[in-house]
């Protein structure tokens, strides 16, 4: 059935072919003319298919090799900015845990000094206490010193000395 169909075909496309190749009689063949130079100029693409130019596209095996190498030099780029990325991740981390550490250290200095800041507050508020109070027994001191010495002053004329009063307001006078 194949083969019936085949030759069927085959019977139908013989007319076809038979009048393809007849060539009739008033036109000459191509290649027995010359060609006429008085006709229309070969297109210029035409002429130059054969001839090559740098001036064109890149070839596709090119564009590949360029782009090989771009994607070889961005990988390395990639590597090292990555591994940069890793190194400054790393150092971060390291002075985070560096400002954890002098956080807590500066909290407690800062606790120490407020602390300290408090006991000089307080010695000073003695220091200028015993002041006043030093300063407000000065008279009663003399006066004390002057009780003293009046008491001597009778002890020993008691006793039969000869006291001077003038010698004894010198002296008064002397320690004030």
């Amino acid at each position: 059935m194949q083969t019936i169909k085949k030759t069927i075909l085959l019977l139908s496309l013989m007319p076809i072919i038979l009048i393809s190749n007849c060539v009739s009689v008033q036109e000459p063949p191509r290649s027995a003319v010359r060609p006429d130079f008085t006709e229309k100029q070969q297109n210029p693409s035409v002429a130059n298919r054969f001839q090559e130019s740098t001036s064109q596209k890149p070839t596709v095996v090119e564009s590949a090799m360029e782009l090989s190498q771009r994607y070889a030099k961005l990988s390395e780029e990639t590597a090292v900015l990555r591994q940069q990325n890793r190194d400054l991740t790393n150092a971060n981390q390291l002075l985070e845990e560096q400002v954890v550490a002098l956080d807590a250290k500066l909290q407690q200095a800062q606790k120490e000094l407020s602390e300290a800041n408090d006991v000089v507050i307080a010695m000073q508020i003695e220091l200028n206490s015993w002041k006043t109070d030093i300063l407000g027994f000065r008279d009663e001191i003399r006066n004390a010193e002057t009780a003293q010495l009046e008491a001597l002053l009778k002890i020993l004329t008691v006793l039969g000395g000869e006291v001077k009063v003038a010698s004894l307001s010198k002296t008064t006078q002397s320690e004030q």
